[in-house]
Parts: structure tokens; sequence; C-alpha cells
């Protein structure tokens, strides 16, 4: 298997990872986050905040390792 190969799936994969944090972001209305909030401060108590606080910060490594990705594979 080559070593680009690997690179493009893992690109793939964090992509979409990405996409997932972002849609999962509570926004100025709420959005997503908020209805998955909402069921996630029942189920878990007030460990739901920390949980969105979770999200925020493994959706922006998530751009980071998106982001080295990216370069790599350009030059690559």
């Amino acid at each position: 298997m080559s070593v680009l190969f690997v690179l493009r799936v893992l690109h793939l994969i964090v992509s979409i990872g990405v996409i997932v944090g972002v849609l999962l972001q509570s926004g100025k209305s709420a959005g997503l986050s908020g209805t998955i909030d909402g069921g996630a401060t029942e189920f878990f108590g007030s460990s739901g905040r920390r949980l969105e606080q979770k999200i925020n910060k493994a959706t922006g490594a998530g751009a980071v390792i998106f982001m080295l990705l990216s370069l790599i594979l350009a030059v690559v």
C-alpha cells in the first residue's frame, strides 16, 4: 500500500470528521447542537456543556490536521 494512498484516505476521514464537528457546533440559532445538547443535557446531566466544549476542541484539532494533510498532499 502506498503512503500517498494512506494519506488520501486519512485526509478523507479527517475531512468527514471536521464536517460532522462543524455541524454539531451551536451557532446563533443553536442549530443541530441545540437539539443534540437538549437530549445530552437530559441524558448526561450537566456534562452537556462539557460535551460541546470537547466537540469544539476536536473540531479545531481536526481542522489543523486537515490543513496540514492538505499541504502535504499538495507538495507530494
